[in-house]
């Protein structure tokens, strides 16, 4: 039976654009994996590690026939495949999926945590999961998207970049 699973992509370096697009299309491509709704493309500052350029940050909804840590190797294997390399700590990065939500499972495993522990205090992933979210509250902490962006330390850093056609590439219209 498909789940529905929430991923946060974020990159910074290179065709930030098209690494999106380039991870997008190799999830979709990937068994057991149904890319269902995209959110805007949000441009915003670093957290963490500063001293590296702007991200793109959006969120995709997808169905996955996959168990989470299947669902976690696809998603570490599309990273590698677009060059990601891990050195800093919330450092520059080609690429970036986090498995947000997966359906209404809690997991906490020293490599896997569901959902994500950061996401609640994060605008750059609350606001473009707020674009994809069906309503209610978010499962586990009881608020509503929009209550959490307002309390999210970063929320006036989200910018709004553009649109996604991952088919063909972006619409720029919004920039």
């Amino acid at each position: 039976m498909a789940v529905r699973a929430y991923l946060a992509l974020g990159s910074n370096m290179g065709e930030r654009e098209q690494q999106l697009v380039r991870a997008l299309k190799a999830l979709q491509a990937a068994p057991g994996i149904t890319v269902t709704a995209l959110s805007k493309v949000y441009e915003t500052e670093p957290v963490g590690y500063v001293e590296q350029g702007a991200f793109l940050n959006m969120v995709a909804a997808i169905e996955t026939e996959l168990p989470p840590l299947a669902l976690l190797e696809t998603v570490l294997a599309v990273e590698q495949e677009l060059g990601r390399v891990r050195t800093v700590r919330w450092g520059p990065r080609t690429i970036d999926i986090d498995i947000l939500l997966y359906g209404e499972e809690r997991i906490d495993l020293p490599h896997l945590q569901i959902p994500h522990p950061e996401m609640t205090r994060r605008a750059f992933v609350l606001v473009p999961l707020a674009d994809v979210w069906h309503g209610g509250p978010l499962p586990f902490w009881g608020q509503t998207i929009e209550a959490c962006i307002r309390l999210a330390e970063d929320a006036k850093g989200v910018q709004t970049w553009g649109t996604l056609d991952w088919e063909t590439g972006f619409d720029l219209s919004a920039n």
